[in-house]
């Protein structure tokens, strides 16, 4: 399908109506969209590199995957492996420079993003995509009230006046378990605690109610109460607005949980995609095991200490033609460390995975 002209993407008009009527067409539209079998989102052999002195870093390469009207994906591996560029990819936010997409193509709802202008992707973001941040505290402009920093987007993007975008805003707080929401919106994100100002960015994320919701680690240094509540409370509001999520985490535990499918990354490469049952179930790459068997077991013995996956993450300058995960695995051969391996199904279609060892004649069966 062919990119949109930015006339496509013109300014709502102004309109003094209840933020419920407001929203009222477009979430009939969405979910008369849900209900297709149409993806939302497409990524297509994505590469962003970030061109440094030291040479080129390939953050993300040749990443794919699909994204339907709904659906909770994972995206799950180390810090550093790429999870957060390949969202900030999505959304056209990666800094330039050093950083660039080099190739690929992010297909939302039919349009190819990467080919539209900066305007058009302006308008884009907000509205259909939301972002939750891993860190609220830094994401919060500290100067401005929370009610003003939530109804920013609301104004720029809905076209609603002064006095529906207040009571927008009041409803989004009440939606996220916000207490007294009237109340607090001219407080400062200083006084609001760490769960509250994650709370805060799930508002503002959702505030144009979008097709899609980025959310980046989004009960990172919380506590696990805490944590359990916005888990909850995203999930809540995926399912009554039907919005698609791509969670991004490290930790295997809330994925199990809240998604359908998980794309394991490493090197900025998927090594392995499954839905979330085969994957714990029988996964299929030597690094999805050392994550799985890093999780903390009930059944361990008391004082035993976490397994861990020995060695560290490779650099990503100048790679060569290897299994990136070679010089940390246990069962890597010569091949590994001549070639890298394919993404190739593992008994279904739908489970891939990036390993010699696994494959059909491998010598893991």
């Amino acid at each position: 399908m062919t990119s949109p002209t930015d006339d496509a993407w013109e300014e709502p008009s102004v309109i003094d109506l209840p933020p419920e009527e407001a929203l009222r067409e477009a979430r009939v539209a969405k979910e008369r969209r849900a209900d297709r079998a149409e993806k939302l989102l497409e990524v297509r052999g994505l590469s962003t590199h970030f061109f440094t002195p030291d040479g080129v870093v390939k953050a993300v390469e040749d990443v794919s995957f699909e994204l339907g009207y709904g659906e909770t994906l994972g995206l799950v591996g180390e810090s550093g492996c790429g999870k957060s560029v390949t969202a900030l990819s999505v959304t056209r936010l990666v800094p330039d420079p050093p950083g660039r997409i080099v190739a690929g193509e992010v297909i939302f709802d039919g349009t190819n993003v990467l080919s539209l202008s900066d305007e058009a992707m302006r308008r884009l973001r907000g509205k259909e995509i939301g972002f939750i941040f891993q860190d609220p505290l830094t994401s919060l402009n500290p100067t401005l009230t929370i009610g003003y920093q939530i109804a920013e987007s609301i104004r720029e993007h809905m076209g609603l006046s002064h006095k529906a975008a207040s009571e927008r805003v009041v409803e989004l707080l009440s939606k996220v378990g916000i207490p007294q929401p009237r109340d607090r919106l001219t407080d400062y994100p200083f006084q609001f605690s760490g769960g509250m100002r994650q709370r805060v960015m799930i508002a503002i994320a959702l505030s144009c109610d979008p097709k899609l919701l980025l959310a980046d680690e989004p009960t990172t240094a919380l506590d696990v109460t805490i944590q359990a509540q916005i888990l909850e409370l995203i999930q809540r509001l995926s399912e009554e607005f039907h919005t698609a999520v791509l969670l991004i985490t490290h930790d295997l535990g809330i994925a199990a949980g809240m998604c359908q499918r998980i794309n394991v990354m490493y090197a900025g490469r998927i090594v392995e995609t499954a839905g979330v049952d085969e994957l714990f179930e029988k996964p299929q790459m030597p690094y999805s095991w050392g994550l799985l068997d890093s999780l903390p077991r009930l059944d361990d013995v008391r004082g035993a200490r976490l397994r861990t996956i020995e060695g560290l993450p490779p650099l990503l300058v100048d790679q060569v033609d290897a299994c990136l995960f070679s010089p940390r695995c246990a069962y890597a051969r010569d091949v590994c460390r001549e070639s890298e391996p394919a993404l190739t199904p593992r008994g279904s279609s739908a489970h891939l995975a990036r390993c010699w060892a696994t494959e059909p004649g491998g010598w893991i069966t």
